[in-house]
C-alpha cells in the first residue's frame, strides 16, 4: 500500500460485514488498514455480541495478515465502560498515527451517528464503505465472491433459533422469511467469516453447542485443527 494514504483501522466484530468492508477497502485502495480493532469480553474471552471465541478472530486476523487491537470490556458492560474503553484505543490509534477507523455498517442512521459523534470527539475520521448497499445484492454478491460464514448468533424474538449455526450461502438465503433482512442489520443475526477473498486461506471452523444467553442462541463455533495431508 502507497506510504501516502491515510492509516486506518477497521472494526472487527468478528463477522461477514467487517470482513467485507476490508475487502472492499482494500479494493479502493484509498486507505492503509493496519489493524483490526474488536472489544472482547474480558470474563468470556469472546467477541462482544457475537459471542464468537477470541481464538477463532486471532485466526481471523492472521489470515487477514494483520494485527488485532483487542479492547478489553467488562461483563457487563455499562455504556460509560464501553465509551471510555473506547476512547483510550482511540488515544493509542492517534498515537499510531491512524487518522480513520472503518465499519462495516449499511444503513441503520442512529449506530453510524452515533460513531461519528463519539469518533469526532477522538479527531478520528469514520468510514462506511458498505453504506446504503442494497443488502439483497450484496448478501449474493458475498457468497459469490467465495465468503463462507456462519450464523454464530441468533435473536429468537426476529427469527427461528434453528437459524443458529447455519451456513450463510445461498440455501440459508432463500430459506429466510419475508422481513429478515438478508444480511442481517437489524439484529436478526449475527455472523463469523471464515472464508473469503479477504484472507489468506480458509479458517476450519466446527460446530459446537447451541447455547441459549441473555435471550439469544449462539452458536458455539470452535477452533479445528487442520489435519496436514498424508503422503
Amino acid at each position: 500500500m502507497c506510504a501516502s494514504h491515510p492509516k486506518a483501522w477497521l472494526s472487527w466484530s468478528s463477522g461477514k460485514d467487517s470482513a467485507w468492508a476490508l475487502h472492499v477497502v482494500r479494493e479502493q485502495a484509498k486507505l492503509d488498514v493496519v489493524a483490526l480493532l474488536t472489544t472482547v469480553n474480558r470474563v468470556f474471552g469472546r467477541v462482544s455480541m457475537h459471542g464468537v471465541r477470541e481464538a477463532l478472530v486471532d485466526a481471523q486476523a492472521e489470515r487477514a495478515g494483520l494485527p488485532l487491537v483487542k479492547v478489553p470490556i467488562p461483563y457487563p458492560c455499562p455504556n460509560a465502560a464501553y465509551e471510555a474503553a473506547m476512547a483510550a484505543a482511540m488515544d493509542r490509534a492517534r498515537a499510531e498515527g491512524v487518522t480513520h477507523v472503518v465499519f462495516g455498517d449499511l444503513f441503520l442512521e442512529d449506530i453510524r451517528q452515533y460513531r461519528e459523534q463519539q469518533l469526532a470527539r477522538c479527531s478520528i475520521t469514520p468510514v462506511f464503505p458498505l453504506w446504503q448497499l442494497d443488502t439483497a445484492d450484496l448478501a449474493r454478491q458475498m457468497v459469490a465472491s467465495g465468503l463462507e460464514a456462519w450464523l454464530a448468533c441468533v435473536d429468537p424474538r426476529k427469527l427461528d433459533r434453528a437459524f443458529a449455526g447455519r451456513k450463510f450461502n445461498t440455501g440459508l438465503l432463500a430459506d429466510l422469511p419475508a422481513g429478515i433482512d438478508p444480511c442481517g442489520e437489524y439484529g436478526e443475526f449475527h455472523t463469523f467469516a471464515s472464508a473469503g477473498p479477504m484472507f489468506r486461506s480458509p479458517i476450519p471452523v466446527a460446530l459446537g453447542d447451541m447455547v441459549d444467553r441473555e435471550g439469544f442462541v449462539y452458536a458455539d463455533l470452535l477452533p479445528q485443527a487442520v489435519t496436514p495431508p498424508t503422503r
